[in-house]
């Protein structure tokens, strides 16, 4: 899969991205399983305004994704540092924490991140 993308592709694979998302976690917590449910619950709620603001919790999140190298979560993290107003220079200033903190390994992932954040700016 090319990680390439003009305007239409890049507002549609993120649309996508979105729509899967949804689908996947509706059946998931459609199961009802106790365990899940509660993890997802406690995902949510870390994000939440507390001491740190969240647009903080979302830049600390893109952090972690980075250096666990998790593309969906990457993107995750990017659309809601999106809707939180994160500006670009704020993004590569934490890009750049989690490529130091998790090494050249981080680079490949790092230029699927550029690109989706791009994909994010032409949207708004």
């Amino acid at each position: 899969m090319s990680h390439e993308h003009d305007n239409a592709e890049g507002s549609d694979s993120l649309e996508e991205f979105r729509k899967f998302r949804e689908r996947m976690n509706s059946e998931i917590l459609g199961e009802n399983n106790l365990v899940i449910n509660r993890f997802f619950a406690l995902d949510t709620r870390t994000y939440e305004a507390g001491a740190l603001d969240v647009k903080t919790k979302e830049l600390l999140g893109l952090v972690a994704s980075l250096v666990l190298r998790c593309d969906d979560c990457v993107t995750y993290h990017l659309t809601r540092c999106a809707e939180e107003g994160v500006t670009r220079p704020e993004i590569f200033e934490t890009m750049s924490v989690g490529l130091v903190v998790g090494g050249s390994i981080v680079i490949p992932h790092l230029r699927r991140a550029v690109d989706r954040w791009s994909q994010l700016e032409k949207k708004s």
